[in-house]
């Protein structure tokens, strides 16, 4: 008698992404992804939060490792639930949105992963280039607006 076992195949799992919206006067700091998900689209900076790590340090891990920039205030804003269903693999991420400023207003944004992002610039909050990473493009549709409201 044979011991035929099925193994089911596991489910993806969604992933925890941290983003910044990192402002400057009117404007935020957006990047051109390079990659298998959201290739040539505009996006944030930020990435996988890491196992212990709170939103706050994940999001200025990432944006130190990106673009070589520091930043003070950080603070939660919202998050979006992105399934994305055009890519090769499935994808399920759910963002977390911060915002913070620059803790030195001289320092100017570098490319630090030119395999992942064609480059760093600001861009006014009414004037987005287009097209957006999806959960971006997701968050600006719903009609959040992240500066302060003071």
């Amino acid at each position: 008698m044979e011991n035929n076992v099925v193994v089911a195949e596991p489910k993806p799992a969604p992933r925890v992404g941290v983003v910044l919206i990192l402002l400057k006067g009117k404007s935020v700091l957006l990047g051109r992804r390079r990659g298998t998900i959201g290739h040539s689209t505009y996006a944030l900076p930020g990435g996988h939060l890491e196992f212990g790590e709170s939103f706050e340090e994940c999001a200025a891990r990432e944006l130190k490792e990106e673009t070589g920039l520091d930043i003070e205030k950080p603070e939660y804003l919202t998050v979006t639930n992105t399934i994305f269903r055009e890519i090769p693999k499935p994808a399920h991420y759910v963002t977390i949105y911060l915002r913070a400023v620059l803790a030195d207003t001289s320092q100017v944004p570098q490319n630090l992963e030119p395999e992942k992002c064609d480059g760093w610039d600001w861009y006014e909050w009414d004037k987005l280039p287009e097209p957006l990473f999806l959960p971006l493009e997701e968050m600006v549709r719903s009609g959040f607006n992240p500066f302060p409201t003071e």
